[in-house]
């Protein structure tokens, strides 16, 4: 089958690599400042604890679970700046992660290009890569271009041209690659660090709870003891639950990285095997 022109300037095509995710070293510390704001202004006011009193010999209002929160301790705005880095990275992730897969199915795009490539239309092709864009049409539409180029190339054999073929796939793939695992760590990070700081805050709460029972010469303090107790559970609850979200939303992601790099490769086999059968 007659090839279809290939313009000059598909020749020098680079992949484009998407911008980068949030700054977490500004992100971080302004979720910081948030979350205590947060904790001390609105959970601690006084219009959620018994007389007005939010002091540590006071009591929430029964039913008030910001007051409840609040009694949870220093730990609580912690672990809160926790929860709130994984909401605000997972967002930042799935909608980094959702443009890097295109604007058309994923499935489909992959279809249409190795139906053309096996007509060896790389023209459109690679306009199927302009229409597809992401990650995928990026790496995709530079390893086309470089099958253009090799398929006027006189100066290197048939086994050269594919190696040089691969090279440029996996340079395209690598390029792209730093965009979607950008701050993959720190989910990753908060997934055990939220438990072990729960943990001190459980730890806190329960050494709280023994010396009421312990103090007061044989009578325990029974709002000591109390406030103890649920200082410990509030922490255990906002850790666990903080690490429980920060794993899900890291194993989906990875799994979806996993997916796209996958097609790519999948794209990149059959650009190969095409170039070694029409070159």
């Amino acid at each position: 089958m007659e090839k279809k022109p290939i313009s000059a300037a598909a020749k020098s095509v680079a992949p484009k690599q998407s911008s980068g995710g949030l700054n977490p070293f500004l992100i971080i510390p302004i979720l910081a400042v948030a979350s205590f704001v947060i904790w001390k202004f609105v959970m601690g006011a006084d219009s959620n604890f018994i007389n007005g009193d939010s002091g540590p010999k006071g009591h929430p209002i029964e039913g008030n679970y910001l007051g409840m929160i609040y009694k949870g301790g220093f730990v609580v705005p912690i672990l809160m700046t926790c929860f709130a880095t994984v909401l605000v990275f997972s967002i930042e992730r799935l909608l980094t992660v959702g443009r890097a897969g295109g604007s058309g199915n994923l499935d489909v795009f992959v279809r249409k290009v190795k139906q053309l490539l096996d007509q060896n239309n790389v023209a459109d092709a690679m306009k199927e890569c302009d229409k597809q864009k992401g990650s995928v049409g990026n790496v995709v539409k530079t390893a086309l271009a470089k099958y253009a180029q090799l398929s006027t190339d006189t100066s290197l054999d048939k086994e050269q041209k594919l190696a040089s073929l691969q090279k440029e796939v996996d340079e395209a793939t690598t390029l792209e690659m730093p965009m979607l695992e950008q701050n993959m760590p720190i989910l990753s990070t908060l997934a055990s660090v939220s438990t072990l700081v729960a943990l001190l805050g459980t730890v806190l709460g329960m050494i709280r709870a023994f010396a009421a029972l312990g103090g007061g010469g044989g009578t325990p303090d029974a709002a000591a003891l109390s406030t103890g107790i649920s200082e410990a559970l509030i922490n255990t609850a906002l850790g666990i639950g903080t690490s429980a979200i920060a794993i899900l939303m890291y194993n989906f992601f990875t799994s979806r990285i996993d997916g796209l790099t996958y097609k790519i490769d999948e794209i990149g086999m059959s650009i190969q095997q095409n170039f070694a059968a029409h070159n």
